[in-house]
């Protein structure tokens, strides 16, 4: 073989390399092309969270700078999307006053929310003797003192949309319900057991993904 029938051969050899890669980059972008087209189609919609009620096995500021707390929740999750589904991969609930964590993180189990489904949880939350800022654990008292505290439910997590085999990257998400906590003459909570009350909220929740 000569020496220009090799570099013929050679330069074949490049050409078909460079056409199979060009045919992979081409699949690629159509996919990817497809895949953006069926999303922007579908537009997925935010899941709605509600919180049903909430019952207070303890709550006592009455140390200053610490609080004691022992929640019970009530909370559902609906899918408004006809066509996708939700992987929801990690969901953390817990609880704030003035943006203050008062409660330990507890997290509900992962689990995958179909079209139009809905999930309910009731997760417990609690904690013991945590530490509250002097301004807030003044407040608290004061509010407690007068008959109504406001507290905020909050869920971070992380979900993945599915689109028929498609499943996407994973996005935040932030729910935020409010509570409001009512005690003595003030009371509107039913009790439950000897010593908890339970408060009927069905508030819907602020969710941002």
């Amino acid at each position: 073989m000569s020496v220009k029938e090799c570099g013929n051969h050679g330069e074949g050899r490049r050409k078909l390399f460079r056409r199979i890669i060009a045919g992979i980059l081409i699949f690629l972008v159509i996919v990817l092309l497809t895949i953006l087209l069926i999303w922007a189609i579908l537009r997925p919609s935010k899941p709605r969270f509600i919180l049903q009620d909430t019952t207070v096995y303890a709550f006592n500021a009455s140390t200053p700078n610490f609080l004691t707390s022992n929640f019970q929740l009530t909370l559902s999750s609906r899918n408004p999307n006809d066509r996708i589904g939700i992987y929801y991969d990690r969901l953390d609930v817990y609880a704030t006053y003035n943006n203050q964590q008062i409660t330990l993180r507890t997290s509900l189990p992962p689990t995958y929310q179909g079209h139009k489904e809905i999930n309910v949880w009731s997760p417990f939350i609690n904690g013991n003797s945590v530490p509250i800022a002097p301004e807030f654990s003044a407040s608290l008292g004061s509010e407690q003192a007068a008959g109504s505290i406001f507290l905020m439910i909050r869920i971070d997590g992380r979900v993945r949309w599915k689109v028929g085999a498609f499943v996407s990257g994973r996005y935040h998400l932030y729910v935020r319900c409010p509570a409001y906590i009512t005690f003595g003459s003030r009371s509107n909570g039913i009790m439950v057991g000897e010593n908890a009350i339970k408060y009927q909220f069905v508030t819907r929740c602020s969710v941002s993904v």
